[in-house]
């Protein structure tokens, strides 16, 4: 990739395969061996656009970005919000509550549509149990046992997730989630899927001058975006499993899509990759209503509005965080 006037171009082989300007991007994410000019990556500093770099099967490198937006005093109260184990289960309860009513409402949307699916009302009684960790995780504040609560109903969400893939049994199955490094088709899908979400969620905050390394609900490591990972929670369940299910379902990935290694690991091929980010791409151009200020927008401007809810707390000009709950 180099830089031409004001656009980026990226050449495949001496050819140009294709032209942007770089004021209608919002991030270049870089798969495997790609090749940046300094121009190219200064010209994306200036205008605010991250460059991220991952390997060929989407294992997270490195991240240029250019000067820090915002302001000193949004992140210090971020800093402080982190160290207060009060505001900091406040926030952390609001966003395992998105994601546990984002979880109930795609189990309930995928029994409506396809009731064969139930058996023994499994699904059923999985939706019972995410309703009643909501009402507790209403009555708790400690830290601790909202973690808790999040890994609990995640369990329960996962344990009839594989009832949710209709075809293609026999090579698309789930027996729990695995990771780093995935060993199955649909771990492998979901992994990617989730990586694609969390460097939108980073470049949201980042955008509204917050640090995507220190979270709330997520303790904090070096290295790890934290908040970016606090962020994305509430959006899993409704982006990026979704559209992996909706990718199985028909049939737009097959078994021939995955590799596995000699240790076991599945790993996406570069062309079922391109698919996955398409789909991806797609998804955000979609219409939605947001539920917290009613008004009509693309699904990809969520991560952005979340984040500039979140920061809005932070400010104190609103009283919690409204996590985006789908309906």
């Amino acid at each position: 990739m180099r830089r031409e006037r004001e656009n980026i171009v990226v050449e495949i082989e001496g050819k140009v395969a294709a032209r942007f300007p770089v004021h209608l991007l919002g991030q270049v994410t870089c798969f495997g061996n790609a090749m940046c000019s300094p121009f190219m990556l200064g010209l994306c500093a200036e205008n605010g656009v991250a460059v991220s770099f991952l390997t060929e099967n989407g294992r997270y490198l490195s991240r240029m970005v250019g000067k820090t937006s915002g302001n000193v005093l949004l992140r210090k109260q971020q800093f402080r919000a982190s160290e207060n184990e009060g505001r900091a289960a406040q926030i952390a309860k609001a966003i395992v509550a998105g994601k546990v009513a984002n979880q109930r409402t795609v189990l309930q949307r995928a029994l409506r549509d396809h009731p064969e699916i139930e058996s023994e009302g499994a699904i059923a009684r999985v939706i019972d149990r995410l309703k009643s960790n909501l009402e507790f995780l209403d009555s708790t504040d400690d830290l601790d046992r909202i973690r808790g609560l999040e890994g609990d109903s995640a369990n329960l969400y996962f344990s009839v997730f594989d009832r949710l893939i209709l075809c293609q049994k026999g090579d698309f199955f789930f027996r729990g989630r695995n990771r780093r490094p995935p060993t199955d088709n649909v771990n492998a899908l979901l992994s990617f899927a989730y990586t694609l979400l969390m460097l939108d969620c980073r470049s949201a905050l980042e955008s509204v001058g917050l640090d995507p390394q220190v979270g709330y609900l997520h303790a904090d490591r070096p290295g790890r975006p934290s908040l970016a990972l606090d962020l994305m929670e509430e959006f899993r369940p409704v982006i990026a499993d979704r559209i992996a299910l909706s990718m199985i379902n028909r049939q737009q990935l097959k078994k021939s899509d995955f590799n596995k290694t000699e240790s076991r690991a599945v790993l996406m091929q570069d062309d079922s990759r391109k698919k996955l980010i398409n789909e991806y791409q797609e998804k955000k151009k979609a219409e939605l209503t947001h539920p917290f200020l009613n008004e009509k927008m693309q699904t990809g401007l969520l991560f952005h509005i979340q984040a500039l809810l979140l920061a809005r707390h932070l400010r104190g000009d609103l009283d919690g965080y409204p996590p985006y709950v789908w309906r």
